[in-house]
């Protein structure tokens, strides 16, 4: 089938207003279907390597 892999994607953090997780507050995405893009101490992350490396940050967007 030529569907699209990436059906969706949305901006979390703005220049005016930045959304931060730390690791046990990082939601999941379409029961786990979806991606939270986090930028880490550790540099960028998914949301499963944030959790298993136990590392919060900042949220820059969702994919689905």
């Amino acid at each position: 089938d030529r569907k699209p892999v990436i059906s969706g994607v949305k901006k979390l953090s703005t220049p005016g207003l930045r959304v931060y997780y730390r690791s046990h507050e990082i939601p999941t995405i379409r029961n786990g279907l979806g991606v939270v893009i986090l930028t880490t101490s550790t540099g960028l992350m998914t949301d499963r390597s944030a959790r298993k490396s136990k590392l919060g940050g900042e949220a820059l967007c969702l994919v689905w």
